[in-house]
């Protein structure tokens, strides 16, 4: 590193040089400008974390940084190295040691770890396909992000947890430069997202700069040296978060939010209105009684086993546990047998059992499911916002099989308006909204429907504290309205914020039932790292 001398001739280290400078970029898209003048600096080993609301313009940065978006479709001017790029697609940005790792990952899961890594990136001898070298090197790279897997190990046989170092590990045999990393964490557990946080520290001390997008704050204020704020397109500030890695954070998440949404927050749970109509000798809105679901291959194994809970009209009731605890395939396997084999039990709804052998009969009898993967699952992305939020109630819309469009438009534009879904209008192609505003679709589509149960599934995955905010608050009129709320979340904060009760899970069975007046962390992690156990 340079030095610079002091007057008096004692010499001091220069401060890292901008290994990238991004300056007045602008991007717009048809009747919509998604960046406006933005300005972003990253030092030399530095790891800088860009934040902002959904549809604030982080992922259209990136894009415009990678090639994604090429030279020409925006105006401002990149510079890496002290040098003007002018990047026409993301190969010639991986030339200069740019690679980005989307949210989304980009691996072909019936190939090996060792395929996926080189996967455009041959090593090859005259034309052909050097597979000693591919192993050897591939197997260097694992143990440089710490797994011990066969480079021969397919990617379907692998974690995600796992997955996201085989990225990183296929960045790194392009020569990285400059890792830029689209919510890393946002599919991992505690301990993967450990690993990873560890990984981009070692990234650092080898000098490889690191842009990381996240909404989990903490992350961000555990690893990043400086957050670059954006909100509407804009940089609204670049805030230092700490001088040395070594040093505590300077600024706190209430700063950051502050940054984000333009105010103070206040509380990041809205206050819940009660429910009136509640009585008490009334039978529970859901009941589900000794669910067992195997596994829909290894049917030996039960990964749902001997489950019993209950939702009453008015609450909002959460399940906790760790990846692997089986809440998912709980969720799934009650909304219409969508997961698993020789599903048995029982499902009553207010009191008289029902049949949720298919979807459409768990929807018939007033149950909604809000999945996890709302691209996968929960979306057409292809189709506008209109169709997506009456996909699931057409029978509202139509009359004599025929869709009537004048009312489909008119129960679409109610729900674009009443949760903020930020689109031009309800023609708007839902592949080109924020993750924030997909999920408010999804979401919209099963209000549609009417249902008296929402079972909710990671339903602020991905998204900022503003949309959190937002759907926390419809989740709570909806508990005023007198449905009933499952929620499932892997954020323990997220629960002890919502939820009057919360049930833990641990390796398919319940662990746990913890009131909202003794529920916290501690409690609540103790419970999900039971290996076995019935509900107290």
């Amino acid at each position: 590193m340079a030095e610079a001398t002091e007057p008096g001739g004692a010499a001091t280290a220069a401060p890292p040089r901008p290994v990238l400078e991004m300056r007045s970029i602008t991007k717009t898209f048809p009747g919509v400008k998604a960046l406006s003048g933005v300005d972003i600096s990253v030092r030399e080993g530095e790891i800088h974390a860009i934040c902002g609301e959904n549809g604030a313009g982080k992922s259209t940065l990136m894009k415009v940084l990678s090639g994604v978006h090429p030279h020409g479709s925006y105006e401002g001017e990149i510079v890496l190295g002290g040098e003007p790029c002018a990047f026409k697609d993301i190969r010639a940005s991986e030339r200069r040691g740019i690679v980005i790792i989307h949210q989304e990952l980009a691996l072909i899961p019936y190939l090996s770890i060792a395929e996926n890594i080189f996967l455009g990136n041959e090593q090859t001898t005259r034309g052909v396909i050097d597979w000693n070298d591919t192993l050897g090197r591939a197997g260097k790279l694992l143990r440089r992000v710490g797994l011990t897997d066969s480079p021969q190990t397919r990617i379907a046989d692998i974690g995600v947890g796992k997955q996201q170092l085989v990225e990183i590990a296929k960045a790194l045999a392009k020569e990285v430069r400059l890792l830029i990393l689209d919510e890393p964490t946002a599919a991992l557990n505690d301990e993967d997202s450990a690993k990873l946080l560890d990984l981009l520290r070692e990234f650092r001390a080898q000098g490889i700069s690191c842009i990381l997008i996240s909404h989990k704050l903490g992350e961000v204020l555990g690893i990043a040296d400086t957050v670059t704020v954006l909100r509407d397109g804009r940089t609204v500030e670049t805030l230092t978060v700490r001088e040395t890695p070594d040093a505590e954070p300077a600024v706190t998440e209430e700063r950051i939010i502050r940054g984000m949404v333009g105010r103070d927050l206040g509380h990041r749970f809205p206050e819940r209105p009660r429910y009136e109509g509640g009585d008490a000798t009334a039978p529970p809105a859901l009941r589900i009684v000794d669910w067992t679901v195997h596994h829909p291959i290894d049917q030996q194994r039960k990964v749902v086993d001997g489950v019993s809970l209950e939702v009453r009209r008015g609450e909002v009731v959460g399940i906790a546990g760790l990846m692997g605890a089986g809440r998912t395939e709980l969720a799934m396997s009650v909304f219409g047998r969508s997961y698993g084999r020789h599903a048995s039990g029982h499902v009553l709804r207010d009191g008289r059992e029902v049949s949720t052998r298919t979807v459409p009969e768990a929807v018939a009898h007033g149950i909604a499911y809000v999945t996890e993967d709302r691209k996968t699952y929960g979306l057409n992305l292809g189709d506008d916002i209109r169709r997506n939020v009456t996909i699931a109630s057409l029978g509202k819309v139509s009359r004599r099989g025929v869709i009537r469009e004048h009312e489909e438009t008119r129960a679409a534009e109610r729900y674009r308006t009443s949760l903020n879904i930020k689109a031009p209008t309800v023609f708007e192609t839902v592949g080109r909204l924020s993750g924030g505003n997909q999920q408010k679709v999804v979401l919209g589509k099963w209000l549609q429907a009417g249902p008296d149960v929402l079972i909710l599934d990671e339903p602020t995955r991905g998204i900022d504290v503003g949309a959190k905010y937002e759907i926390y608050t419809v989740v709570g009129e909806l508990a005023a309205q007198g449905k009933a709320v499952l929620l499932i979340s892997s954020e323990l904060p997220e629960l002890l914020g919502m939820c009057d009760r919360i049930y833990t899970m641990a390796a398919g069975r319940l662990t746990g039932e913890v009131d909202r007046a003794e529920a916290t962390q501690e409690v609540l992690m103790r419970h999900m790292t039971m290996d076995r156990g019935r509900t107290r």
